[in-house]
């Protein structure tokens, strides 16, 4: 048996709470839980799932992307072919 080691992870209470819940629904403590997080880390040379930030403005631009789609369906212009939104284009500036 190899030798055990401690370590110990500052983590928000109800964070804790909740991992602790769901490493419970799979069966196991949560030390487990880090240790088969910690052996796909040392096998896959890597974090194994994806990490990224989704910042307020791009998660502001995805509501406002969503809501010009769902106006888009309502208006019936969601299946526009490029060539009648360029020519919607052209109409709105001509009669300016």
């Amino acid at each position: 048996m190899m030798a055990q080691s401690t370590f110990s992870v500052r983590m928000d209470e109800n964070l804790k709470k909740e991992f602790e819940e769901i490493c419970n629904d799979f069966g196991m403590n949560m030390s487990v839980a880090i240790n088969v997080f910690a052996r796909a880390v040392v096998r896959e040379r890597k974090i194994p799932f994806e990490i990224y930030s989704v910042s307020d403005k791009a998660t502001k631009g995805l509501e406002i992307l969503e809501s010009l789609k769902l106006e888009a369906i309502k208006n019936g212009t969601a299946n526009m072919t490029l060539d009648e939104i360029n020519e919607e284009i052209r109409l709105a500036r001509e009669s300016k």
